[in-house]
């Protein structure tokens, strides 16, 4: 009798350092707790631009510009700052990137609060925000598998996710408040000061406790030779495809959800934080799941494409605002599910050399696809209604979901290989990929020699890595 009412809270502990598991490493615990507090400044700023280009123009189509410009440098030279990532120090580059995001906040703020604000001016801003972000991103995910290695990494990955809904929840609804009662600029002003936290975090960090990747060599031809890699790589090739799909017309949240609350619900700023927020709330709890039971590969992300198109479907066909608001938070669960699940998949599969240029290229089919998504949402939109807006990110989803099983089932048919060592992987493609590459060791060490098909979590590579100490990102 006694065990078995103890049972329960034993499996809750075991469940619980599942889910946290990544927060052992002290340097991922600094890094999460400084990373929380800027992403709150950065759904604040999100919200405020938002609101701001629709205050400046009362037009959908304007603020899908405005997205498009600060995403679009991603677009241009997304895989170059992956050869970049590659082949410096990814600590230091953060430092560097993330101080100037600052300061182009503080800017923005300075320009609204003193009426001086004009849309020529944000759209400036935004491409510089584009600018810092191209550089940014791909150094910023390559760092996570520095601080904590190849048997956390899914569970970091996830846990940043987490954070940045949790973000997303907490920020937008303190946005609306202040935009009601204190005006739009203290929000970009109140970002530009988060920023001191993740500074902080980095600067502070152990950094013997780092296992930071060899960097590259400066060489002719890396930018292709990341493309040629990818290509002939199923397990990254495929993610890729589908992420290159809902990225461009499904995640155009920031278009769709304030013409959505203006228009379609009749409210204000504090209605359209309102759903915002519900979606970061269901990011919460669907990536704390996903943290503690999720797996990688193309199965899997297949499963997360379709649920997350029935739950955008039910978010476009929502009658009212309270139902409205429940979607949301199913959204963000298949958001958050969906973005986790790819970002690993990649990690787990690509090879340290390769690291920073494969996250670079999911950067660009992530947010280098909005210069072509957000305008193009933001038309449907003005031609109809924010629900069809909503309604064709759905069917994206759908059609991504079935280009990412009919090619797992062709690999299948085909009994496709991906090889893990390069001496394979230049058989594979016909000869060698680069003599810079072909020095550094294996490809894909997270995962054995297997059929496509077999899909599961990651087995343990930490000794493969030969790590001496611990990390996160």
């Amino acid at each position: 009798m006694s065990d078995a009412i103890a049972a329960p809270p034993g499996r809750i502990r075991r469940m619980g350092r599942m889910t946290f598991s990544a927060l052992s490493v002290p340097n991922y615990r600094r890094y999460f707790a400084g990373q929380t507090i800027s992403l709150i400044g950065t759904w604040m700023q999100t919200t405020a631009q938002a609101w701001l280009v629709l205050t400046l123009t009362n037009s959908a189509t304007d603020l899908g510009f405005i997205i498009a410009l600060q995403t679009l440098p991603i677009l241009l030279l997304g895989p170059y700052a992956g050869v970049i990532a590659d082949r410096v120090d990814k600590r230091r580059l953060m430092v560097v990137l993330q101080s100037l995001m600052g300061v182009q906040a503080l800017v923005l703020g300075i320009l609204t609060v003193t009426h001086h604000i004009h849309l020529w001016e944000v759209c400036v801003l935004a491409v510089v925000l584009g600018l810092n972000n191209t550089f940014e991103n791909p150094a910023r995910q390559a760092f996570v598998l520095e601080m904590v290695g190849a048997d956390d990494l899914r569970n970091a990955v996830t846990l940043n996710s987490v954070t940045v809904n949790a973000a997303r929840a907490v920020g937008p609804a303190i946005a609306g408040v202040l935009i009601a009662t204190v005006g739009v600029g203290t929000c970009f002003l109140a970002n530009a000061a988060s920023f001191v936290a993740v500074v902080v975090s980095l600067v502070t960090m152990n950094k013997g406790a780092l296992d930071p990747s060899p960097p590259s060599q400066r060489a002719k031809g890396q930018m292709r030779e990341g493309l040629t890699y990818v290509r002939h790589n199923r397990r990254l090739a495929i993610p890729l495809v589908m992420m290159g799909m809902v990225g461009m017309l499904t995640y155009e949240f920031q278009v769709s959800l304030p013409v959505l609350a203006r228009q379609t619900f009749h409210g204000n700023s504090e209605v359209y934080g309102f759903m915002t927020a519900a979606m970061g709330i269901g990011a919460v709890v669907g990536g704390l799941v996903t943290a503690a039971r999720g797996s990688t590969g193309v199965r899997p992300l297949v499963v997360a494409a379709t649920g997350f198109g029935i739950v955008t479907l039910l978010a476009a066909l929502a009658p009212n605002l309270p139902l409205e608001l429940v979607a949301l938070a199913m959204v963000g669960w298949g958001s958050v599910s969906f973005l986790a699940l790819g970002n690993s998949t990649l990690q787990l599969n690509s090879d340290p050399s390769m690291r920073g240029r494969v996250m670079a290229l999911w950067a660009v089919a992530f947010l280098g696809s909005t210069p072509i998504g957000g305008p193009t949402i933001g038309w449907v939109i003005r031609v109809s209604n924010p629900r069809v807006g909503l309604a064709v990110g759905a069917v994206t989803c759908f059609v991504a979901a079935g280009v990412g099983a009919l090619a797992r089932r062709r690999f299948i048919a085909r009994r496709v290989v991906v090889p893990t060592d390069m001496e394979s992987f230049d058989k594979a493609i016909g000869g060698p990929l680069s003599d810079d590459v072909a020095g550094r060791g294996v490809i894909g060490t997270a995962l054995p020699v297997e059929p496509l098909a077999a899909e599961t979590g990651p087995p343990s590579t930490r000794g493969q890595m030969g790590r001496g100490s611990e990390h996160p990102g």
